[in-house]
């Protein structure tokens, strides 16, 4: 099926059946995920509600994917999600793994050509490199939203001496966040 600006729509049945309409056939989750990885965009709703369960769905992809044993998502990294479910950075949350996933993305193209030109013994060098910061930049951008260490880092004060260089913008943005928590502490307090 060509692809089309129109993300194609899938229903899901009471019988847990998923139904394709642009192919009309019935597929699998794994058949969600081929279409995932192809970047073929599509929608799910309830059949019987028309309730969108794409978000759902997707949630649904990730656990079965995590269950075969292709663990992507680290157990600090889950931990650390389930905190922010209530608290007052869940709106934020959404927007920055949105943005750490499309720099991310980038990050991964520009490794591919690395890899491309290299070829080699280095190939392997360059891997390792990206790895490292990508990791880096993921837990950096986790300390700013986890400002005080909860069991799973250490201590705040171990914190504080892991990184004594100078401020990055990461930095200026957690201390931004500090003073809007603040400030909206303080508001609450007066309501």
């Amino acid at each position: 099926m060509a692809k089309t600006n129109e993300p194609t729509i899938i229903k899901k049945y009471a019988n847990r059946r998923l139904y394709n309409t642009g192919t009309s056939t019935y597929v699998t989750l794994e058949d969600l995920a081929v279409m995932v990885k192809g970047e073929e965009d599509f929608v799910v709703y309830d059949a019987k509600s028309g309730d969108d369960i794409t978000r759902s769905v997707l949630t649904q992809i990730i656990f079965e994917q995590e269950g075969k044993g292709q663990n992507l998502l680290p157990v600090t990294f889950l931990r650390q999600l389930i905190r922010f479910y209530g608290d007052s950075m869940q709106g934020l949350v959404p927007s920055f793994l949105e943005y750490s996933m499309t720099s991310l993305t980038k990050e991964q193209e520009k490794l591919r050509s690395q890899m491309s030109e290299a070829f080699g013994a280095t190939a392997f060098d360059a891997i390792e490199d990206q790895v490292k910061r990508n990791t880096e930049m993921f837990e950096r951008a986790m300390k700013m939203f986890m400002p005080f260490p909860t069991g799973e880092g250490g201590s705040p004060a171990t914190a504080a001496k892991e990184d004594k260089s100078e401020p990055s913008d990461l930095d200026n943005m957690k201390k931004q966040l500090e003073e809007m928590q603040k400030k909206i502490n303080q508001l609450s307090d007066k309501s």
